[in-house]
């Protein structure tokens, strides 16, 4: 609600996924959530709690996930906002990509700089992934499961680590 906020006090325009238990006024009878409210296929005005009035947007997708769009622009069109939904899951998915195949989010240091070492460095390995993907038309999931499977392949091969093992008595 304070990013909203803000982003209002600079006059800029904004679009975000509101979640199904956010209270809204559609009709001055009071609050209810957001799940609750008949939203027509151009968009509902409603009034935020604690924010003020909102177009709301409902975009069920093909398997039936229903997710609710809100923009403090009420002159927006669901054509209007339809691109900005797309650009939405693409870094969404960038982001899972981010986090689930180069450990982003997976940093043992506690220093500033070493952190954004770490958070650079994994970003030139998804970038290095994603560049992959594109020239072989294979997945994510499928390019860093070739990877492990090589490094394994070839320590078994010929370990260069090995434990010692204790004599038993």
């Amino acid at each position: 609600m304070e990013n909203l906020k803000l982003v209002r006090k600079n006059n800029w325009k904004w679009l975000t996924r509101l979640q199904s238990n956010r209270l809204v006024n559609p009709d001055r009878s009071g609050n209810v959530p957001i799940r609750k409210v008949e939203i027509s296929r151009e968009g509902t005005v409603v009034h935020l709690k604690g924010f003020g009035l909102i177009k709301v947007f409902k975009i069920v997708s093909q398997k039936g996930d229903i997710e609710h769009w809100a923009t403090n622009d009420v002159d927006s069109d669901e054509l209007s906002i339809l691109p900005y939904t797309e650009w939405s899951w693409a870094i969404e998915n960038y982001h899972r990509g981010l986090k689930q195949f180069c450990g982003v989010e997976r940093s043992q240091v506690r220093g500033a700089v070493a952190q954004r070492n770490h958070i650079g460095c994994a970003i030139r390995a998804f970038l290095r992934l994603e560049r992959f993907s594109f020239a072989t038309g294979r997945s994510w999931f499928d390019i860093k499961t070739g990877i492990v499977r090589e490094a394994v392949r070839l320590y078994l091969a010929k370990p260069f680590c090995v434990l010692p093992i204790e004599a038993t008595a």
